[in-house]
């Protein structure tokens, strides 16, 4: 019986990281290690489907919700033969579930990658991440995007003056450097690159090794911007902070630094801290988890923005760029 455990990013924007207990076509997924959802599917559906290995989508079916305060919640059963079969699945997700859920952080598995790349040809923006070569036929949108959270929330005073919002020149500003190629690449442990196949041109690239330089480790490559363009991508790094500290390949200085930004967001942090792979000032995340908790205690009108679902999407996040 294989059962994988494993970590993968949410990207365009990046916004987190989602971390996994799959067993056959079930699964558990978390994104602050203890609220957890079980989903199972009918893989049977795709039985003689002969799709020559192009992947089919299928439905999920929630099986539960569990948190280690509050124990299982089971979702909807149905009573056929196809479901029984697919609570056994589910079934032996959870239970694994129950031994596992304090191992996380996972080791992160999502090592093919599509960049956006700029007009030299070297990677850009990271779009999307998978975990297997098979799931290099997805098309996502090959625009780079710095996501409605954003253009909402995020401010830079090295674009103090701009009508739109920092976000979206942001965006905006990315885009205008890319050539308008995505390469899929295989990262190696080393963090080299194999460039797999091209989107929309650059045929001539796949084949081609990048070294662990070319990929910029928070993915937005800031060479050849200029002072304050460059200032902006870092203030960028700094309000994702909460979420960039979920990486696991941070050197000391850059955590070091991500750590001081995120103490700036209490909440932020305390809904993502328990999956850090590694804290530099221990002292300074506690006393934001304590700023978090006093706040929690106040009473305060509820909006649309205390809830954000595990899997939000952005808008037209499932087009073909």
């Amino acid at each position: 019986m294989q059962i994988e455990c494993y970590a993968q990013r949410l990207l365009n924007p990046f916004r987190g990281v989602v971390h996994t207990i799959r067993f056959q076509s079930a699964e558990a997924v978390t994104t602050d290690g203890i609220e957890w959802d079980i989903y199972v599917a009918n893989d049977a559906l795709l039985e003689g489907l002969g799709r020559a290995g192009k992947r089919a989508q299928i439905s999920d079916i929630r099986y539960g919700h569990w948190s280690a305060e509050k124990g299982l919640k089971r979702g909807p059963l149905y009573p056929s033969d196809d479901f029984r079969r697919l609570e056994e699945m589910g079934a032996v997700v959870y239970e694994h579930l129950l031994k596992a859920h304090r191992d996380v952080p996972f080791a992160f598995r999502d090592q093919f990658e599509l960049w956006l790349l700029d007009r030299n040809n070297q990677p850009l923006a990271l779009l999307h991440s998978v975990r297997t070569h098979s799931e290099t036929d997805t098309r996502p949108p090959l625009d780079w995007r710095a996501g409605m959270a954003a253009q909402e929330r995020f401010q830079s005073a090295a674009i103090a003056g701009q009508a739109e919002s920092a976000g979206a020149y942001l965006t905006r500003h990315v885009n205008n450097l890319a050539s308008g190629v995505a390469q899929w690449f295989c990262r190696s442990d080393d963090g080299a690159g194999l460039g797999l196949h091209t989107l929309k041109g650059g045929e001539h690239l796949s084949g081609r090794v990048l070294e662990a330089e070319a990929f910029p480790p928070l993915f937005i490559a800031t060479a050849g911007m200029d002072a304050a363009h460059t200032r902006l991508v870092h203030d960028y790094h700094a309000w994702q902070a909460p979420w960039m500290l979920l990486l696991p390949h941070l050197d000391r200085t850059t955590r070091s630094a991500l750590e001081a930004s995120a103490c700036q967001q209490a909440e932020s942090i305390e809904k993502h801290c328990r999956l850090y792979p590694a804290v530099i000032d221990r002292a300074a995340l506690q006393a934001a988890r304590v700023e978090a908790a006093l706040v929690r205690s106040q009473p305060r009108p509820q909006t649309s923005d205390d809830v954000m679902p595990m899997f939000y999407i952005e808008l037209n996040s499932t087009e073909s760029g």
